[in-house]
């Protein structure tokens, strides 16, 4: 396993991030398809054997039991230094934005029976609350050591960097990591978000790494999941003619690397981000993660598996932002 410093942190996390939504009570959220714990503490424990250190959860991943159960794994099968554990809060329009977010703060600590969180992510940018607000309130968390670094997910290029400044201006923490929807057939951070992490040294940790299993099956092949999952459905089945040309690409390359197509797809998003945010629910989603950070596709392969694709309308939690 590769490792590499997220972003303007001394926080070095695996080029891998296991995403922990797979796993949680599947009666007590909006997935039907997640792991109960004895499954969920299989799959954390043989990541960690695999060398990924850097672990991806949220309050909302159902109802806060995803939390849960990484905290007990972990607590189980590493110790707390040698891991890197983000997680979420979901923002709400308060009259107390330091009270709700230390509130939220508070019930993760104790969800993943922790004392501090490495990455404090801020789930999506709140259009009701002054960002100083949120900002000044997630400085103090850091000053308290109950958080060492600050993340954003779902936000627009100026909102991430609007942010920053305030904060600089302050002399406040800084967003250090932006975990967006990023990947091969969903390219639209390429606009401006990417642009601007780079230049600012912001580590893109991106969701949705194979669009929700879409580039990891050869087409007409199915799952669980993707029959069940409404949500990515809403994602991704309005373009799913013109993402079948990329991921027929996909397919053909990893024919021609004897791999999986979940390798192929990595490796392309592991030139381009930090640390892939990458779901498993088997051991084989970690397996085919690992082999794609030893990949190295040719400067013509990149351009065949990105030539052919075209504009998308923005999706999910980002398709009310326009």
């Amino acid at each position: 396993m590769e490792y590499i410093q997220l972003g303007n942190s001394d926080l070095k996390v695996s080029r891998v991030c296991l995403g922990c939504m797979g796993f949680g009570d599947a009666t007590q959220g909006m997935h039907s398809w997640t792991l109960p714990y004895e499954e969920s503490e299989k799959i954390i424990k043989y990541a960690l054997d695999s060398g990924i250190n850097f672990f991806d959860t949220a309050m909302a991943y159902q109802s806060g039991t995803s939390e849960k159960y990484l905290g007990k794994a972990l607590k189980k099968y590493a110790k707390r230094e040698d891991i890197v554990i983000a997680t979420k809060f979901t923002p709400k329009h308060t009259d107390n934005t330091y009270q709700y977010i230390e509130e939220c703060l508070n019930n993760s600590l104790k969800r993943l029976d922790v004392d501090y969180i490495d990455l404090y992510i801020m789930h999506m940018w709140d259009d009701e609350t002054p960002i100083e607000k949120t900002m000044e309130a997630l400085n103090k968390f850091v000053k308290q050591g109950k958080v060492k670094y600050i993340g954003i997910s779902n936000c627009f290029a100026y909102q991430l960097a609007k942010a920053n400044m305030i904060a600089r201006m302050h002399g406040w923490a800084e967003f250090v990591s932006v975990q967006n929807h990023f990947n091969l057939i969903f390219r639209e951070e390429e606009r401006e978000m990417a642009k601007l992490c780079n230049e600012d040294n912001i580590a893109m940790a991106p969701y949705s790494a194979l669009a929700s299993g879409r580039l990891a099956k050869h087409p007409g092949d199915t799952s669980k999941r993707m029959q069940e999952d409404s949500y990515a459905k809403g994602k991704y089945d309005q373009t799913a003619d013109q993402d079948l040309i990329i991921i027929k690409r996909v397919e053909e390359l990893a024919d021609k690397h004897n791999v999986s197509m979940s390798e192929i797809s990595l490796a392309w998003l592991l030139t381009k981000v930090a640390s892939p945010v990458v779901g498993a629910t088997k051991f084989s989603h970690i397996d085919t993660a690992i082999k794609a950070v030893d990949i190295q596709l040719s400067d013509e392969e990149i351009t065949y598996l990105e030539e052919l694709y075209q504009p998308h309308k923005l999706v999910g939690v980002m398709a009310n932002k326009n």
